[in-house]
This record gives structure tokens, sequence and C-alpha cells, in this order.
């Protein structure tokens, strides 16, 4: 199924390039997929699982397993309380944050886009930042959209992408 309303969704990029007790990336990416359709009201439409080099990370990083997902939010949820659900799944999988950037991590749960909304806070910025830029992120994200709506999720992102507040 390809979206062709995408302000009806969320959508939520999936990374993973470290085994944890669950299992390899691949299966990490799996579990957490289980774990985000419990927060959509529909059925989850899901790219398919890309392996890709990492960019911007430490030498020597292992390479990544990637996706996209779109859910259909739950009543009453912003992206906010979405994202606090995603760092739960996120922790209730092992992800420990230590503060070095762009690290090998068991999970990480990106929240690219929330509805037609912009958001910049401290904790939070929607249009996703730099996700024009990224392949792993852009060509799952054209798997699960109608052709038409690749382009109007790109217009909107460059109208209301947000710098990184200070």
């Amino acid at each position: 199924m390809q979206i062709s309303n995408f302000g009806d969704f969320a959508f939520i990029g999936l990374g993973s390039n470290l085994g944890s007790t669950i299992g390899s990336p691949r299966e990490n990416i799996l579990e957490a997929i289980r774990r985000l359709e419990k927060l959509s009201d529909d059925p989850l439409i899901i790219s398919s699982l890309q392996e890709t080099a990492p960019v911007g990370c430490p030498p020597g990083s292992p390479d990544f397993i990637n996706a996209v997902v779109a859910l259909l939010p739950q009543q009453d949820e912003t992206a906010e309380s979405l994202l606090q659900a995603m760092q739960r799944i996120e922790s209730s999988m092992g992800r420990v944050r230590s503060g070095l950037h762009n690290e090998a991590r068991i999970i990480d749960l990106d929240l690219l886009l929330f509805h037609e909304q912009q958001v910049s806070t401290d904790e939070l910025i929607v249009p996703h930042q730099g996700m024009l830029d990224r392949k792993f992120v852009m060509e799952p994200l054209a798997e699960i959209l109608e052709k038409d709506e690749v382009q109007k999720v790109k217009t909107f992102i460059k109208k209301n992408s947000a710098k990184k507040r200070s």
C-alpha cells in the first residue's frame, strides 16, 4: 500500500547497527516495528529494510539496517507524546545514550514528520533536520508514498524546516 495523503500520518525512521539480546540489527528493527504498531490506530505502512553505510559516524562503525514506517496517530496524540512513546521503546530495547554524536546503537527511532505540523522545541524538531539529504531516509520514505506525495513531502519539508534551537 502506498500513501496518497501524507498529512494524515506520522512517519518514523528506524535504524540499528548493533545486535542486542533481541538479536541482529535486522531483528531489532522488526521488534521496534512490532512495538510501534501499538501506537497506531491502523496497521503500519512499512518500507523494505535497507542495509546502508554509516553516515557521519565514528570510523569503523558497522553498517545500519534502516526503514521508515507510517502510522496513524491515536486520537489526541501529539508529536511530543509520540516522541516520548518512541523513546520508551528505545529504552525498553536497551538503547543507551552516551552523548556521543552518531554512535552505534541498538535502535534509533526518529520522528520524521507528524501530520503536516512543524514543531521546534528543545526536545523535538519536525520535520526532522536534514532528512532531505539522507538517502537512508528518503528512499524508504518514497517506497511508502505515492509518487505525487513524494514531491509534496519534499516541498513541505523545504518550507517548514526549522533550525535547531540553542
